[in-house]
């Protein structure tokens, strides 16, 4: 599988038959990933910050990475707004399963302890990876989490 950032540098890539795996997602450093991004075009800087408070839909997977890296991947379920519509989702839908992944070591173990059904609180980045997989470009859209904590354990042991 190899990550990069944009279409741009996958063409580059192919053109030069250069290939390698990127341990971490696009703006993903050592203090999580950045949340400002450059001006709008009105010259508005632009936020990419995000908060989900909602379940945890299954165990949370560690996945360690060709690279040595390693991260852990899970989704959290959250409500749906009254009212909100969403292209192409059934009308009667009424939470968003939402996939999100922690690198760093500290959330890594914290995560890793969550079961199905706990309350949590994650916050972070909307991150978009392209990657190769079966000969074909594909695209993973989550929230890279900066930080996470437990609200209430689910009562099923």
């Amino acid at each position: 599988m190899t990550t990069t950032d944009t279409t741009t540098q996958m063409k580059r890539r192919r053109a030069t038959g250069a290939s390698r795996i990127r341990a971490k997602p696009p703006g993903v450093g050592a203090t999580g990933p950045s949340r400002s991004g450059p001006p709008a075009e009105d010259g508005t800087p632009g936020v990419n910050d995000v908060r989900l408070l909602g379940r945890v839909t299954s165990v949370p997977v560690v996945v360690d990475l060709p690279s040595g890296d390693a991260l852990v991947s899970f989704r959290v379920s959250v409500p749906r707004s009254p009212g909100s519509r969403s292209g192409g989702a059934s009308a009667g839908q009424r939470v968003d399963s939402i996939p999100c992944s922690a690198w760093s070591a500290t959330l890594r173990r914290r995560i890793a302890g969550w079961r199905p059904g706990d309350t949590v609180e994650v916050s972070g980045a909307v991150c978009c990876r392209f990657y190769q997989a079966g000969g074909a470009t594909r695209s993973r859209v989550e929230v890279v989490v900066s930080s996470a904590k437990i609200i209430r354990r689910s009562r099923a042991a």
